[in-house]
């Protein structure tokens, strides 16, 4: 029987897809990083993970599409390179806003004040407890196609993708096969406590849940309480992706009117209790 290849980390992958897109072979990419040839091995075999000072480095070389990836592996966000970047002038130039970089070469940034923004409908799954989502940076993960929605739906359109739900633990709230719209912007810890969250592990993946505070301890629980709570020990390994801002049935057309109902409920943002 042939034994089945295992399957390397999405932040190897990355790696490999990043020199071969510079058109370099390990022994540059090892110079460019001032590190040897059999780090960048092992990093592509997944055998090791890079530093967060390597991820930095890493974005540094990456396209612009790509270069985010590598960053928040290293822990940097959004919202706190905002903080960062206030006061000074090429901030003050851009009138306030970040850009996020988009693989076909548009950008532009938070509240652009549209009537309507065009959000990607990602091809991946967030699951729910119990099940395992997809495994992949929401950066890195294809659009199957984009969805108009008002403006005011959507805080950080440019940071706002849409996922397919699998799995049955925030029933009756959110059930198997709605749509969520996840703004990877939102991500610190401190402002999501009590809301619904898309957080993310190596062996879970993407997953969908409320983020809570229970004493000292953090924790991702589902609507249904038969399912049992996550634990998010230090080291834990989980991470916040972003917070979930509503939900709907059906990324075009609600089926009924009872989901019409839902739909006008949640697009202002769904809060959780």
């Amino acid at each position: 029987m042939r034994r089945l290849k295992p399957q390397l980390p999405e932040w190897a992958l990355q790696i490999t897809t990043m020199r071969e897109h510079l058109e370099i072979n390990q022994a540059e990419l090892a110079r460019r990083m001032a590190c040897s040839a059999m780090t960048i091995s092992r990093w592509e075999r997944g055998l090791l993970q890079p530093s967060a000072e390597h991820y930095i480095q890493l974005g540094n070389l990456a396209s612009k599409s790509q270069a985010w990836f590598f960053w928040e592996e290293a822990g940097i966000q959004p919202s706190k390179m905002v903080g960062a970047l206030r006061g000074t002038s090429e901030f003050r130039k851009s009138g306030g806003v970040i850009q996020k970089h988009r693989s076909d070469g548009a950008s532009k940034g938070p509240n652009n004040g549209s009537v309507n923004v065009a959000v990607p409908l990602l091809k991946a799954v967030v699951a729910t407890h119990g099940l395992e989502g997809d495994k992949r940076s929401l950066r890195t993960i294809p659009a199957t196609e984009t969805i108009s929605v008002p403006a005011r739906w959507c805080p950080n359109p440019d940071y706002t993708s849409l996922l397919p739900v699998r799995g049955h633990s925030m029933e009756p709230l959110i059930r198997d096969g709605d749509v969520i719209a996840v703004d990877s912007f939102q991500a610190e810890r401190e402002n999501l406590y009590g809301a619904l969250v898309v957080a993310a592990d190596q062996k879970q993946g993407l997953s969908l849940a409320y983020f809570r505070r229970i004493g000292t301890v953090d924790v991702l629980e589902g609507e249904n309480r038969a399912y049992e709570p996550v634990i998010l020990r230090k080291p834990s390994g989980w991470r916040i992706v972003g917070k979930v801002l509503w939900w709907i049935s059906s990324p075009i057309a609600p089926a009924s009117a009872r989901d019409r109902e839902r739909t006008h409920d949640f697009k202002l943002g769904a809060k959780a209790r």
